[in-house]
C-alpha cells in the first residue's frame, strides 16, 4: 500500500463516480473567461489542445512507470483522467457513453473484443 490508500483519506472512500463529477465541472467551465480558467483555455482550444495535451500527460504517466514510482503514476494518472475528460467534453463525447462502452466490452477477451469492431 502507499500513502495514496483510500483509508488514509478524509472522509468516504474515493470511487469511480468522482469521475462524473469532474466531468461535470469540465462542462461547467465551458464559455468561462479562459484568462481565469485552465479547463476554459483547453476547451476553447478544441479538440487539437485537448488531444495535444492528453498526450504530454500520457507520456508523464509511462515515464513514472517505467521509474517505478507508484504515488508520482498516482498523479500523473489523475492529471491524465483530467485531461481525457476535458478532450471528452471538447470532442462531444459524454461519459455515459464511455461507461457503455466498457460495459458492453466487460467480460470479453481483449482478442474477441478486437476481433468483433468493424473495420476501421
Amino acid at each position: 500500500m502507499t500513502d495514496l490508500d483510500a483509508a488514509t483519506l478524509d472522509g468516504p472512500s474515493p470511487d469511480a463516480r468522482v469521475l462524473d463529477r469532474l466531468f461535470a465541472t469540465i462542462d461547467a467551465r465551458r464559455g468561462a473567461d479562459p484568462a481565469s480558467s485552465y479547463t476554459a483555455k483547453l476547451l476553447a482550444g478544441g479538440a487539437p489542445a485537448a488531444a495535444k495535451k492528453l498526450g504530454e500527460e500520457a507520456v508523464e504517466a509511462v515515464i513514472e512507470a517505467v521509474l517505478g514510482r507508484p504515488d508520482r503514476l498516482a498523479d500523473e494518472s489523475a492529471d491524465l483522467l483530467y485531461h481525457l475528460l476535458v478532450l471528452w467534453a471538447s470532442a462531444g463525447v459524454s461519459p455515459d457513453a464511455v461507461w457503455t462502452a466498457l460495459a458492453r466490452r466487460e467480460g470479453r477477451s481483449g482478442i474477441a473484443e478486437k476481433a468483433a469492431r468493424p473495420p476501421a
